[in-house]
């Protein structure tokens, strides 16, 4: 190995080693995703970086992982640390919080965000919305899709409606709370994207759900 590609290797190993995180709920290393994002861009800009250098490939490969590396370490910084305040925020909320890649989805269940077969926001879950809306202004680089779901029970016309009311008042509630509504997309999915079972009244109640999915910066 060459002095620069030793170099790019270096940095690289140094960023990986040293975005090791501990989680708080299982007190157990893991790689965070800074460290994943390093690592995807190192090796594609490692790539590029070779194919834009034709004379030396090896300074190219050399420079684009290293370059590669500091952007894709940045993403995954930033959602990192915008999971990290959702998750104190919301702890103890009934609000889950779970990490997708580099998207952070806030499931939330609609026994404690709405009446039923309502689409008016409880009045107990104001302040639990408050304080997402408060991590979505602080992280203003981030996209956020709203997507409403339901159970099987009653017509699919019906349940299509509701969920599409149901994530629309939520992108309105923040909207309020000042929230940019170009970072906003809502969608309602009616009963097609089930994520247990509905021929339980346990499994409805996972279905009837309120998702927010916080998307990474685009640039």
């Amino acid at each position: 190995m060459n002095k620069k590609n030793l170099i790019a290797t270096t940095v690289i190993i140094s960023l990986l080693g040293g975005c090791q995180t501990l989680d708080p709920y299982t007190n157990e290393q893991k790689t965070s995703n800074t460290a994943k994002g390093a690592g995807i861009g190192a090796v594609a800009g490692g790539v590029i970086g070779a194919l834009a250098n034709k004379d030396d490939r090896g300074k190219g490969a050399a420079i684009g992982a290293v370059l590669g590396a500091g952007v894709g370490s940045g993403i995954g910084y930033y959602m990192d640390q915008q999971e990290a305040e959702l998750r104190r925020t919301l702890q103890g909320s009934g609000v889950s919080v779970s990490r997708v890649g580099d998207a952070i989805v806030l499931n939330m269940p609609g026994n404690i965000t709405f009446d039923t077969d309502s689409s008016g926001i409880k009045g107990s879950f104001f302040s639990v919305l408050d304080s997402v809306g408060l991590v979505l202004k602080k992280f203003g680089k981030s996209d956020i899709r709203i997507s409403g779901h339901t159970d099987s029970r009653g017509s699919q016309e019906h349940n299509q409606g509701l969920s599409e009311r149901r994530a629309h008042s939520v992108s309105n509630y923040m909207q309020r709370r000042g929230v940019d509504p170009r970072r906003i997309y809502s969608v309602g999915y009616g009963e097609s994207r089930p994520i247990a079972d509905n021929n339980s009244s346990y499994g409805r109640g996972q279905n009837r759900r309120v998702e927010i999915e916080v998307l990474p910066p685009r640039n």
